[in-house]
C-alpha cells in the first residue's frame, strides 16, 4: 500500500465517525421535536384543572359519569372509581376579603336528596323570619329566623330582586374567635345537586360565588 493510501486511511475514518455522529444527533433532535409537538398537543387538549395532568377518577353519581382530580377530593376514602352516593370535594376560591382564598367545600349528591334554597326561601325561611332585618353584604337582605323553630342563632341571606335568588343561611360562629358559616344547595345538571359550604365572609362576593364553582364542577360533568 502506498504512502498515499496510508495517509487517506485515518482521514476516511474521521469523515465516517463524524458523519455517524451528525446522523445521531439529527435523530435525537427529530424525536425531540416529535416529543415537545406531542406535549404541546395534550396541553391544548388539556383542561384548566388538569395542566399538570393530574390523575382523575371516574365516579358515577345521579346517572352521569365524573371525571374528578384526586386533588379535589376531601376525605381519602372518596378516591375509587365506580358509583358514589355522595361525593366531598374542597376548593380554596378567591372569595375573601381582598381577593383572600377562602375554603369551599362541594358535597354533590342525587337531586333527590336535596332541596334548593331557593325553593326553602319562599317554602320554609319566609314563614320563620322575625320582624328585623340584619345589615350585611350590598344587594343582600339579611333575616334572624325564629329561634324557636330550632334556627337560634342563624340568618338567611338573600338577593330580593331575583326571580331565581341566591340564598344562603348561615349560623353564628361557635367560638368567639370562629367565622361564622354558611350553606347553600343548588341543582346542578340532571340529576345532581350540591350542597356549599363556605365562610360567611364569603357572602361580599355573593354575585360571583355560584360563577366561580360552576365553572369547577362544569370541568368535570357535574353540569
Amino acid at each position: 500500500m502506498s504512502a498515499e493510501a496510508e495517509a487517506r486511511k485515518p482521514q476516511q475514518g474521521t469523515i465516517g465517525f463524524n458523519l455517524a455522529a451528525i446522523m445521531l444527533v439529527l435523530a435525537l433532535l427529530g424525536v425531540g421535536a416529535a416529543y415537545l409537538l406531542d406535549a404541546a398537543g395534550r396541553a391544548a387538549r388539556t383542561q384548566a384543572h388538569r395542566l399538570d395532568t393530574e390523575t382523575t377518577l371516574t365516579r358515577t353519581l345521579g346517572g352521569r359519569d365524573l371525571q374528578i382530580p384526586l386533588s379535589w377530593f376531601r376525605y381519602e376514602e372518596q378516591r375509587v372509581e365506580g358509583f358514589a352516593k355522595q361525593i366531598d370535594l374542597r376548593f380554596e376560591l378567591p372569595l375573601g376579603v381582598a381577593g383572600k382564598r377562602e375554603a369551599v367545600e362541594v358535597t354533590l349528591l342525587p337531586r333527590s336528596r336535596a332541596r334548593p334554597s331557593a325553593a326553602l326561601l319562599d317554602g320554609v325561611y319566609l314563614h320563620q323570619f322575625l320582624p328585623e332585618q340584619v345589615s350585611g353584604p350590598p344587594g343582600l337582605v339579611g333575616k334572624p329566623l325564629n329561634p324557636d323553630e330550632g334556627y337560634a342563632g342563624e340568618t338567611v341571606w338573600y338577593d330580593p330582586l331575583s326571580a331565581d335568588p341566591f340564598v344562603a343561611k348561615c349560623s353564628k360562629p361557635v367560638a368567639a374567635t370562629g367565622a361564622g358559616q354558611c350553606l347553600r344547595t343548588v341543582y346542578l345538571g340532571p340529576g345532581i345537586a350540591a350542597i356549599y359550604a363556605f365562610p360567611e365572609a364569603a357572602l361580599t362576593h355573593w354575585r360571583d360565588f355560584d360563577g366561580l364553582l360552576t365553572a369547577r364542577l362544569g370541568q368535570i360533568g357535574a353540569l
